[in-house]
């Protein structure tokens, strides 16, 4: 008889463990609805950072786009030439208003890494499906018909402005068929909308070769 009884007793016992050592499903489901919270959360994380630093790559690019093309402009215009009397060297300053918008288009002749001898370059806004969008262009001086097709450097572009310094003046439209030299200085102002905050570039020529 007590050898029957611990035998109940065992058998009792190691059912009532085996029932401890095992999970009910609510505690899995709670479990899973907890790790499912967890990596949601997780997720949502990852993608916000994601997200930001590839805004990030983004606005870093277009500054660095930016800062390029007006380096290199810059550039061209210190190496702008024009000589008194000769037809095929300009310099001309035009101011401009696209709607609502204030640019400038200028043109000059310069020596440019990009043709042998002196090039006419030209920069001017014009509208596209992105807003306005400076555009560049190369050719023989005075419409020859060796023109290289323009092309477009920035886009998002704010303002465009150029001007020329005169006589401790800055103004915005020159041209030298009528004043027969170059600006003292050239200041150049450059406003794009980058994360949809406007951030206004400059830079300063002054052009020597003439």
């Amino acid at each position: 008889m007590k050898k029957t009884k611990l035998k109940s007793k065992n058998k009792k016992s190691k059912i009532l463990n085996s029932r401890r050592a095992g999970f009910t499903l609510i505690e899995v489901l709670v479990a899973s609805a907890i790790l499912a919270i967890i990596l949601a959360a997780l997720y949502s994380t990852f993608f916000l950072s994601h997200k930001a630093i590839a805004g990030l790559d983004e606005s870093m690019l277009k500054l660095q786009e930016c800062r390029a093309a007006l380096d290199i402009l810059r550039r061209e215009i210190d190496s702008c030439f024009y000589r008194n009397g000769d037809k095929n060297t300009i310099f001309k300053l035009e101011d401009r208003d696209i709607y609502g918008k204030q640019t400038s288009r200028i043109v000059f002749t310069a020596f440019s890494p990009v043709r042998a001898g002196v090039s006419e370059i030209k920069y001017h806004v014009k509208e596209s499906d992105d807003g306005l969008t400076l555009y560049k262009e190369i050719s023989a001086p005075f419409g020859s018909k060796n023109k290289i097709q323009e092309a477009d450097i920035i886009e998002g572009v704010g303002e465009f402005i150029i001007e020329g310094k005169t006589g401790g003046k800055w103004v915005k439209t020159w041209d030298s068929t009528l004043v027969n030299r170059l600006p003292e200085e050239v200041k150049i102002s450059l406003k794009v909308k980058i994360k949809g905050r406007d951030v206004l570039l400059s830079a300063t020529a002054r052009p020597v070769i003439t």
